[in-house]
């Protein structure tokens, strides 16, 4: 599976971007995707997921009601729409996707990344 991220830049705060990432390869039985996102000298963070069955959907607390991630199924592609940007936003973003294997009563994943996009909010 191969992930490529586009749409990140520079935005002042209040502003708009929206991210997007597309999936290539073997991506029949992805079952998760979504965005990560990490700041310089910071751990890396959950930003959104959506599933592919139902397209349920899960968030950060700092980004609810900010962010929406979104997918069209045809273009094995994920989108995060990131509206009233703050300067705590700014981080290189990070497209993900799971592959759940069950074997018995046991659980594998297997997860890919993204190379990462950029995002700036100036404060």
């Amino acid at each position: 599976v191969q992930l490529v991220e586009s749409g990140g830049g520079l935005v002042q705060a209040g502003g708009s971007l929206r991210l997007s990432c597309a999936a290539s390869g073997d991506t029949f039985t992805i079952d998760l995707m979504g965005w990560y996102r990490q700041a310089p000298g910071k751990q890396r963070e959950l930003v959104a997921t959506i599933t592919s069955g139902g397209g349920s959907t899960n968030y950060a607390d700092s980004v609810m009601g900010r962010f929406t991630i979104s997918r069209d199924n045809a273009k094995n592609t994920i989108y995060l729409q990131m509206n009233s940007l703050e300067p705590e936003d700014s981080a290189v973003y990070y497209c993900y996707a799971r592959k759940r294997r069950f074997y018995g009563s046991s659980v594998y994943d297997d997860d890919y990344w993204g190379q990462g996009t950029q995002v700036t909010v100036p404060s």
